[in-house]
Formats: structure tokens, C-alpha cells, sequence
């Protein structure tokens, strides 16, 4: 019973620290941004990872070509 209590102790302080962070405004987890099978970029990240950038400026340049 004792290590069921250590155990939810630990679950309860991860929760409380991963609910600090998000109102405290800290910036998204960066990750893979969707993998290979979301080429677009993800919508978690709201723009903020290299990855969306990058696709973003891309697009801008292909359309300049294409004008």
C-alpha cells in the first residue's frame, strides 16, 4: 500500500508541474511537428516550430514563382 501512495505522490506532483507550466505560458514541447505523415507541420505548435516555418516559406517563394 505504501508504494501505491509513493506512486501517486510522484503521478500527482508530475500533473501539478505540467499545469504550472501551461498557465505560466511556457512554450510548447517541440517535437516532430506531425512526423512523415503530416508534411504540412502540425497545429499544436501554432507556428512557433522551424519545421512550420520553413514550409511557410516555401510556399511564399513557389507562389512568387508562380506569379
Amino acid at each position: 500500500m505504501t508504494t501505491f501512495f509513493i506512486s501517486l505522490l510522484f503521478i500527482s506532483l508530475f500533473m501539478l508541474a505540467l499545469g504550472l507550466g501551461v498557465m505560466l505560458g511556457r512554450e510548447p514541447i517541440r517535437g516532430s511537428c506531425g512526423g512523415v505523415n503530416n508534411p504540412e507541420g502540425c497545429e499544436v505548435c501554432a507556428g512557433s516550430c522551424p519545421k512550420r516555418k520553413r514550409l511557410e516559406r516555401q510556399a511564399r517563394v513557389d507562389s512568387q514563382r508562380e506569379s
